[in-house]
């Protein structure tokens, strides 16, 4: 990407989940645009092959205070970006207090580390599903955030704090609301690359390669165009670039803090999402109705326009064709790493 301030300083950041789907993206273009950069991660559901030879990384828990403070006295950190956490929603349905605790309480933790350390500077990586089953589309930030599944609100509870945080002590927050984010790196370095993933366009492209037997459609009752759940789907280089963006945005002002959506405010149905998958890979992927998933909405689409007035981020990917594109040759090449 090009940097947009290339005379503004650029200070050490440490990623965390930066072995992970999106953390590893956002490394990438930290990288790419010249900031130094760290990761943590767990290693719980990335993978250390995805994080660079030449980018430090320490395996380990961001509830670790102990080896939180060795990291930012060593790289000399003055920004996160926080990626680590839970994210399949059903599961945040059955099993609440799993995301209770890796979305919530070890956010808690990381946060008050970054305090003790004076770090200035904080990115959240938040979630659409903060505003639960809205009732108008497309939603704003202002829209009212009222989750429908612990996931969401695990992630709400966090943008709480930090707002809470921001106001008491000397550090600037940006929270990103994602929307659905899909694609791999144009330049296949990285991908979605967990087994048993749950992300529609990740499994279609799966089955167009033979990996699964069929695609689920969970729900066709929803009071959409076609009756199937509708998603505003992101490229996760472009929402990769918007973290480093909004990196230079708290830098450039550090009393402001930032609530912004990230998607492209149009949103796409599963069929027509399966459609496209079709298209691209000339196949008719076997389609198996079932019934809705605990915890889903029948539509989140994006207004984006506050992420536009704030910052000059404009996406190169906005193209469900090309994002199915990218995810099928990451795809193809995940098996090669695999041996598959």
């Amino acid at each position: 990407m090009t940097d947009p301030n290339p005379a503004r300083a650029k200070v050490p950041v440490l990623v965390t989940g930066g072995a992970g789907y999106i953390g590893s993206h956002a490394v990438l273009a930290l990288r790419d645009a010249g900031w130094p950069v760290t990761v943590i991660d767990n290693l719980t559901t990335g993978f250390g092959w995805a994080v660079p030879d030449d980018v430090p990384f320490y395996e380990g828990d961001i509830e670790d205070a102990a080896l939180l403070a060795r990291i930012f006295a060593e790289q000399g950190t003055q920004a996160v970006m926080h990626f680590a956490g839970s994210i399949i929603v059903p599961e945040s349905v059955t099993d609440p207090l799993k995301y209770y605790h890796n979305n919530t309480a070890k956010s808690r933790a990381l946060i008050a580390a970054t305090v003790k350390a004076v770090v200035p500077h904080f990115i959240f990586s938040s979630t659409a599903a903060t505003y639960g089953a809205p009732e108008v589309s497309p939603v704003t930030e202002d829209t009212p955030r009222v989750p429908i599944n612990p996931y969401g609100m695990s992630k709400l509870m966090t943008e709480a704090m930090l707002a809470d945080v921001s106001h008491a002590h000397p550090m600037n927050h940006c929270a990103l609301r994602y929307f659905n984010v899909a694609g791999a790196d144009p330049q296949t370095r990285t991908g979605q690359s967990t087994a048993g993933a749950t992300h529609l366009i990740k499994v279609a492209v799966e089955a167009a390669l033979g990996k699964r037997s069929h695609v689920g459609v969970f729900g066709t009752d929803y009071a959409t165009p076609d009756g199937t759940g509708v998603r505003d789907y992101i490229h996760v280089s472009d929402l990769a670039a918007a973290h480093v963006l909004a990196l230079d945005a708290l830098i450039a002002q550090p009393a402001r803090s930032l609530t912004m959506n990230c998607g492209y405010g149009r949103g796409f149905s599963v069929l027509e999402v399966l459609d496209a998958v079709d298209r691209v890979t000339n196949l008719k992927i076997e389609r198996k109705v079932e019934g809705r998933r605990l915890g889903d909405s029948g539509s989140l689409v994006s207004d984006n326009t506050r992420i536009r007035a704030t910052l000059p981020w404009v996406p190169k990917y906005a193209d469900l064709d090309t994002i199915v594109q990218h995810a099928l040759a990451w795809e193809r090449k995940l098996g090669e790493i695999r041996g598959e």
